[in-house]
């Protein structure tokens, strides 16, 4: 959400910023200001109407005191007259207000002023390489290999599921499981994030608060309890919002674990929160039809272990070149070639003031991929979600910023390792650092010792 007051003041800044995403910012800032004008000029008129209105209705108790029931009368009459106006303006009140928040809802956060601009991601600026990539001759993808090996189907899931969802059988889930287990324990006991165990539901209010709503709605899962509810909303006239009932299926541990903060104050002696977790995570993926088909590069439901951190304006910037090298150090320890790039303001999220994404090497592709997304909201969702922060002993609260990223996806790293690690024979070397998480375990596709 963005602050009214700062786009009264600095119209430009928002220009500016919104053309870099490739909206029309005058025409935007225009309509905002014409709205933030209505509603200002109702609220003047509300607040005059009800002076008004109390002025005459102190001055009932001094006609009737004189005996002037006629005048009395009159004045009644005045005050059930400017009762009914003070509804009209009330409700011109509540409909430019309404108006003024669905805009800015709607709208993007606005790029910081060292992202590059740029149209897509071919205008994203590489910040730094680590890794070569591994020379395998004729390397083949991980669907290939999964399937070759007996341990990865992706009919079976079919059958159950529909596209987009993967069965993975025998040494191939425990090396699934082992490489969350060992990503949540890296971020936790290496790099001092909290681990949580968050809900996989939450209310529509969650979703506005991180910002999937309302622009990615048609992205989302929805959890509807019972075939008369179903049979409800799909009825309903109402709003999602005023049904109580819907919950949504995560898209990432992010909804959960950045609302924590939702409407409450946290004392900056507090921050940073650094929280993870590691969860299923399920995305409809509307915007993506066609894109990933094969493999488990785009699922419906996917492990993620996910990094939030909540911190004071000043922090901001510095957290998140620090979570950018947790992200990282995950990648480093397992040995994965990748690359490190600034997004441009094309490219960014909607929520996100500025993005480094981590992209993995895959010798099939034979490019580099994105496996983890790592993002400064500034207060965009705070403000959202009405989280503040304050000093000890001091009244004045501002609000937090809020900072996410993955550490990573689960099932591209999965499919990074696999292909990374490939050998001639069909069978996958499991790194060094995953032995302690898969005991006497050498090759995925091999016997344990």
């Amino acid at each position: 959400m963005h602050d009214i007051r700062a786009i009264r003041e600095t119209p430009e800044l928002y220009v500016r910023g919104w053309d870099s995403k490739g909206l029309s910012g005058a025409d935007l800032v225009d309509q905002i200001t014409a709205l933030d004008a209505k509603l200002r000029a109702a609220q003047t008129g509300w607040q005059t109407v009800q002076a008004e209105r109390n002025d005459a209705s102190k001055k009932i108790g001094a006609a009737k005191a004189a005996k002037d029931e006629a005048e009395a009368a009159r004045l009644m009459a005045q005050v059930e007259a400017l009762k009914a106006r003070l509804d009209t303006e009330s409700e011109a009140e509540k409909s430019a207000g309404q108006s003024l928040n669905d805009l800015l809802a709607s709208l993007p956060n606005i790029p910081a002023s060292d992202v590059p601009f740029g149209a897509d991601e071919h205008e994203n600026l590489e910040v730094r390489r680590w890794g070569t990539p591994f020379a395998i001759a004729n390397p083949k993808d991980h669907t290939d290999l999964g399937e070759g090996l007996g341990l990865m189907d992706f009919e079976a899931a079919s059958r159950m599921s529909g596209a987009r969802f993967v069965v993975l059988k025998g040494q191939l889930a425990r090396l699934e499981r082992a490489l969350g287990q060992f990503m949540l324990d890296m971020q936790t006991s290496e790099h001092g994030y909290t681990e949580v165990s968050p809900p996989l539901m939450v209310r529509t209010e969650a979703m506005y608060g991180t910002a999937q709503f309302p622009k990615f709605f048609d992205d989302q899962f929805m959890a509807v309890p019972g075939l008369n509810t179903a049979r409800s909303f799909k009825n309903s006239e109402e709003p999602i919002e005023a049904l109580p009932e819907i919950r949504w299926l995560i898209p990432t541990a992010e909804v959960s674990l950045t609302n924590l903060v939702r409407e409450q104050i946290t004392l900056e002696d507090e921050l940073p929160l650094r929280l993870s977790a590691l969860t299923p995570s399920f995305r409809a993926e509307a915007g993506a039809s066609g894109r990933d088909t094969r493999g488990m590069i785009r699922q419906h439901q996917f492990y993620k272990v996910e990094l939030v951190s909540i911190t004071t304006p000043d922090q901001s910037e510095a957290e998140h070149e620090r979570m950018v090298g947790c992200a990282e150090a995950i990648l480093k320890r397992l040995e994965l070639p990748f690359r490190t790039m600034l997004l441009c303001t094309g490219d960014m999220g909607f929520g996100a003031k500025k993005t480094y994404d981590l992209e993995v090497w895959l010798p099939s592709e034979g490019r580099y991929r994105e496996i983890s997304s790592c993002s400064n909201c500034g207060d965009f969702q705070a403000r959202r979600m009405e989280a503040r922060t304050k000093a000890a002993g001091e009244k004045g609260t501002r609000f937090v910023h809020t900072l996410n990223g993955s550490g990573l996806a689960v099932g591209r790293t999965l499919v990074a390792l696999m292909e990374n690690y490939q050998e001639e024979d069909g069978r996958i070397a499991i790194p060094q650092a995953l032995h302690p998480y898969l005991p006497g375990l050498t090759h995925i596709g091999g016997k344990a010792a």
